[in-house]
């Protein structure tokens, strides 16, 4: 495993500087070095790593997650308002009734197993979108009407909306019957993730400013702190619907907003842990990518991923209408709503798993949504932000 871990950090360097050199995003490179040395390509990886390759993604999704809480201000997300929330579930439903419609068409698919698909693939992907965003805020871009918040706050959400109707259709394909209550698990799950996130964050700072401690220690309190909330939607789960990644988000929105000294100094070094769980999540999102069912989808299959993709687009269009972004902006804003990969990578497979007809072909579209989206997008959106979005100085 010691081996598998040294392999994974030197390809993933190696090939993601190699990407950046050649000015393409070093995601791509990562993603790369983990389809080469994963188990469908040269299986050079422990079995034992990969055993608990979920696990080791979910980690990285904290700490960026955490970092993108640190650094979210509530009045900015509040002057977003109402475009945020439409965000969080218009795209995804316009991708996912268009996989509905088109998949049958082009493949022998029931409504149901098309409408599973569907959302498997409609998920954003929060590992790619939030170190971009991060990095574009960070640089000033997009600022004057809270953008890259904008993209952040929704795509958040829009994995909590995709999730909850994947479990229904799944329950539904396998010959289960779904209630309209099951629904409500939505909005539940949203409120109570952020109610459990901000209760955590008050708690965590007034123990941080009572209790005097190393900031290395409070990073480690963080930390432990986001786990448990991640356990806590488990040991939860079928009884109380609950987000732990909302709450760990949630939780880093209220220290900025209560200690905000406290919040730049941990913002820093979250930063820093990022440097090595970047690498980790990526190479390892590459590892779950099987090019046999990309190459044995056909061109049938890459057609219905980017005509999903228009599907996408239009409802970030329609999302966008009540806010007041010029053209170039609402055009940035649905080019960065694109990219796939970890939601894919996670339950691509779970209706294969489960024995079902359309498993094979779900996993097929699931990889290839995630071979197109995450390397296209990351390169448009990196190499578009600074012509779309206007630039405010940083002071």
């Amino acid at each position: 495993m010691l081996t598998s871990f040294a392999l994974i950090f030197i390809a993933g360097l190696a090939l993601g500087g190699i990407f950046k050199k050649i000015a393409l995003p070093g995601l791509i490179g990562m993603i790369i070095a983990g389809v080469i040395m994963g188990p469908y390509a040269l299986d050079i990886l422990d079995d034992s790593l990969l055993s608990i390759s979920a696990d080791l993604r979910e980690i990285a999704l904290v700490i960026i997650l955490t970092r993108a809480g640190l650094s979210l201000n509530l009045a900015e997300l509040k002057k977003i308002g109402w475009p945020a929330i439409l965000m969080s579930f218009v795209p995804a439903s316009f991708e996912i009734g268009a996989i509905t419609l088109l998949a049958p068409l082009l493949f022998n698919l029931t409504y149901i197993e098309a409408a599973l698909m569907g959302s498997v693939v409609a998920a954003v992907s929060p590992a790619v979108i939030v170190p971009l965003m991060l990095r574009i805020k960070d640089s000033g871009y997009g600022q004057k009407r809270g953008i890259p918040q904008l993209i952040l706050a929704g795509a958040s959400l829009d994995d909590i909306f995709v999730i909850v109707l994947f479990t229904s259709f799944l329950t539904l394909a396998s010959g289960g019957v779904v209630s309209a209550g099951h629904f409500l698990t939505i909005p539940v799950s949203i409120v109570l993730g952020i109610l459990v996130g901000v209760l955590t964050g008050f708690v965590i700072g007034k123990f941080f400013t009572f209790i005097r401690m190393n900031h290395s220690i409070k990073v480690l309190v963080l930390l432990s702190t986001s786990f448990f909330l991640l356990a806590l939607e488990d040991w939860l789960a079928g009884t109380i619907p609950l987000s732990g990644l909302l709450s760990i988000m949630s939780m880093g929105i209220v220290l900025n907003q209560l200690y905000p000294d406290l919040s730049k100094r941990l913002s820093g070094t979250y930063s820093k842990l990022w440097i090595g769980a970047e690498i980790l999540l990526f190479v390892l999102v590459g590892t779950t990518v099987d090019l046999s069912y990309a190459l044995s989808a056909g061109v049938a299959a890459v057609i219905l991923v980017l005509g999903a993709l228009v599907f996408r687009m239009l409802g970030v269009y329609l999302s966008l209408t009540p806010s007041t972004l010029n053209n170039k902006e609402k055009l940035f804003t649905m080019i960065a709503y694109t990219p796939k990969a970890t939601v894919q990578a996670a339950i691509g497979g779970v209706p294969l798993a489960m024995g079902l007809a359309s498993g094979h072909l779900i996993v097929t579209v699931a990889v290839l949504s995630i071979l197109i989206t995450a390397p296209i997008g990351a390169f448009i959106i990196e190499h578009t932000f600074k012509r779309l979005l206007e630039r405010k100085q940083l002071n």
